[in-house]
């Protein structure tokens, strides 16, 4: 497994949002944390990259403790993160916004992303805070890239967009997929389903289920009872 979350507990101020999360991530898929608004998702995310301190639990990353490092240090280790916020820099441009991820890596990565892109390759003069929704967030998602993450942690990213632009993410986590590793976490239950191999609920800051996503597609019960899905998705 590239990461192990075991029993893991955060707080927010008073509040104790994670009471008990595991997870087991294993390399080459996409597993995806599913759970209503305000179970604990994003906190998961953020416990696992070191912007919040867990209080109890173990996370392991390839094998090695990295429970309470800062989230600088677990950056550099080999995990990204896609915050639900898209966390570009709004006044500068595309180029210089991955650039600044790129650092000293090689130039290759850049040219890369920008073919997976095509979108930025046309934009790479704009200014980050003048792009559409969806175009934030590939630039987002292709900051992230350039670093050759091992792990990529991507919160949210069908939120907001129109529904041709959620199905160019679900092709591009396809993609990404193919050389990284990815952790999910994603409300739209029809892209979750169309791009992860395996999930895990997280109900009020617990890990209520888990399994491989085909077989919740088919378990309507547990779809209604955990995520509110309705059975007549379309």
């Amino acid at each position: 497994m590239i990461l192990r979350v075991e029993g893991l507990e955060t707080y927010i101020g008073e509040f104790h949002i994670l009471q008990g999360v595991s997870l087991e991530v294993p390399p080459g898929e996409v597993t995806v944390i599913l759970g209503r608004n305000g179970a604990g998702k994003t906190t998961t995310l953020r416990s696992i990259m070191g912007l919040l301190q867990p209080a109890r639990g173990e996370i392991q990353f390839q094998g090695q403790p990295i429970t309470g490092l800062p989230a600088h240090i677990i950056a550099r280790k080999g995990i990204g993160y896609v915050p639900e916020d898209h966390g570009i820099f709004s006044t500068l441009t595309v180029e210089e916004n991955l650039r600044l991820a790129l650092g000293s890596r090689r130039e290759e990565l850049l040219e890369k992303v920008l073919e997976l892109f095509p979108d930025l390759k046309v934009a790479l003069r704009k200014r980050a805070g003048s792009l559409s929704g969806g175009q934030k967030q590939m630039l987002a998602l292709g900051r992230a890239l350039v670093t050759e993450s091992r792990l990529l942690l991507i919160d949210e990213p069908s939120k907001g967009l129109a529904p041709f632009m959620v199905e160019k993410v679900g092709e591009v986590i396809r993609q990404i997929k193919e050389e990284t590793t990815v952790v999910l976490v994603e409300q739209n239950f029809n892209l979750a389903s169309a791009v992860g191999d395996r999930y895990y609920i997280v109900d009020d800051g617990r890990t209520v289920a888990h399994g491989e996503v085909a077989e919740l597609v088919r378990d309507t019960s547990l779809q209604q009872r955990y995520l509110g899905v309705s059975l007549h998705r379309h």
